[in-house]
C-alpha cells in the first residue's frame, strides 16, 4: 500500500517546518516567495494531495463557500460562476453551487440546504429587496455577501456587504441611447419586479423617458421572469399591439435573446425594424449575426470581490467593515440597435 504524502513529509525536504508548509500551501502571509515557491514545488513533485476532512476538523472550518444562483441555465451565472472558483480557489476554498431554477420561492430553502452542509459562508446573487432569508442570515450573524442584488430594508443596508454594478446609470444610459437614436416609445422586459437589478434599472429608464420627455406607458414594461421563454411570449405580445414599440429594453441578454426569436419569427428585422438592447454583455451578445448592444457587466470581477470579501470576513478575527461596492456601467454597442445604420439623430 503507497504511504500518503504529509505536510512533515513536504516539511522534512524542504528543511522547514510544517506550520509553514501550510502556511504556503494555504497561500497564507509571512511566508518568503522563494520559500513558498520551493514548498510548492516539492508539494507538486510528491503529488501531494490535502486531508480536507482532517483540515476541516482541526479547523472546524469545511474551506467551502456555497453560491445560490437564478437560473444556471442564463449565461450570466456561468460567467459570473468562474470567477467566483477560480478566486476561491485561489484562496484555499470550494465552492457548492445551488441553482434556483428561476423559482425566487426556494431561496431560503437554498440557503438552509448550504448551511446545513456546513458551508463557511454563503454567496447569494439572487436575492429579492425583502427576502425574510437574507434577514435570517444577519440575525444568525452568519457571513454572507449579496452579488449583483441589494436589501432594501433600511435597518439591514449596514450590515450587509454587496457588489453590484450601477443599475440606475445603466437603465438610463439604454433609454437616452435608443431616444438619441428616434425612439419614442420604447419596450422594457423586466425580470423579478421584486429584484433590485430590476427596480434600479427600472428608475434609471424612467427617469430617462422623463428628461427626453418620452411618455411613459406602463403596459410597454413586461415582466419576464428572467425566462427566456417568457420574453419570447412577451416580445410577440407588444409587436402585435396596435401601436408596437419601435425598440424594446430588455433586462438582461438571456431574455433578449428569447425576443430576439420572436422578432425574427415575425418577419421582422433588427434594428430596421425594432431596435433591441439588453444589459450583461454576455459572451453570446458579441456573437456575429446577433450583435447585441447591452451594457456591460464586469462579471468575472464581480464574483473575484464577492469571494474576497467573504474570505476576509471568514479569515479575520475582528469584525471587517460592511462593504458596499457599485461597479461603473458601460455601454457596448453593436448592430442591434441601429446605430451602424443612422447614428444619433438627436
Amino acid at each position: 500500500m503507497i504511504k500518503k504524502v504529509t505536510i512533515k513529509d513536504i516539511a522534512r525536504i524542504a528543511g522547514v517546518t510544517p506550520a509553514t508548509v501550510s502556511m504556503a500551501l494555504n497561500n497564507r502571509p509571512r511566508i518568503g516567495a522563494e520559500t513558498r515557491k520551493k514548498i510548492i514545488k516539492i508539494a507538486g513533485e510528491l503529488d501531494y494531495q490535502p486531508d480536507l476532512l482532517a483540515r476541516s476538523l482541526i479547523c472546524r472550518k469545511s474551506y467551502t463557500i456555497g453560491l445560490v444562483i437564478t437560473n444556471i441555465a442564463d449565461p450570466f451565472f456561468p460567467e459570473l460562476a468562474q470567477g467566483i472558483e477560480e478566486k476561491a480557489d485561489e484562496l484555499g476554498y470550494s465552492v457548492i453551487i445551488c441553482n434556483m431554477n428561476r423559482s425566487m420561492r426556494t431561496v431560503g430553502e437554498r440557503i438552509e440546504t448550504l448551511r446545513g452542509k456546513g458551508v463557511d459562508g454563503i454567496i447569494c446573487a439572487t436575492a429579492l429587496v425583502d427576502d425574510s432569508p437574507i434577514r435570517k442570515l444577519v440575525d444568525d450573524h452568519f457571513p454572507f455577501v449579496l452579488l449583483n442584488r441589494r436589501h432594501y430594508d433600511p435597518d439591514l443596508s449596514n450590515k450587509i456587504d454587496y457588489v453590484v454594478l450601477n443599475n440606475f446609470s445603466g437603465g438610463y444610459s439604454v433609454v437616452k441611447h435608443l431616444y438619441r437614436l428616434g425612439h419614442n416609445r420604447i419596450a422594457q422586459l423586466a425580470g423579478h419586479f421584486k429584484a433590485s437589478t430590476v427596480i434600479e434599472r427600472n428608475k434609471g429608464a424612467l427617469q430617462a423617458m422623463k428628461d427626453c420627455g418620452i411618455k411613459q406607458t406602463p403596459r410597454l414594461t413586461i415582466g419576464c421572469e428572467y425566462s427566456f421563454e417568457q420574453a419570447y411570449d412577451a416580445a410577440k405580445k407588444l409587436l402585435k399591439m396596435k401601436r408596437p414599440p419601435t425598440a424594446i429594453f430588455s433586462h438582461d441578454d438571456y431574455m433578449a435573446l428569447g425576443a430576439r426569436e420572436a422578432v425574427l419569427e415575425m418577419g421582422l428585422r433588427i434594428p430596421e425594424d425594432i431596435a433591441l438592447v439588453g444589459f450583461d454583455d454576455i459572451n453570446t451578445a458579441s456573437l456575429t449575426g446577433i450583435d447585441l448592444t447591452t451594457i456591460s457587466q464586469k462579471k468575472y470581477e464581480m464574483g473575484e470581490l464577492g469571494v474576497k470579501i467573504l474570505v476576509e470576513k471568514l479569515e479575520k478575527a475582528v469584525p471587517q467593515l460592511v462593504n458596499h461596492v457599485v461597479l461603473k456601467d458601460r455601454m457596448v454597442i453593436r448592430k442591434s440597435c441601429g446605430y451602424h445604420l443612422t447614428g444619433y439623430v438627436r
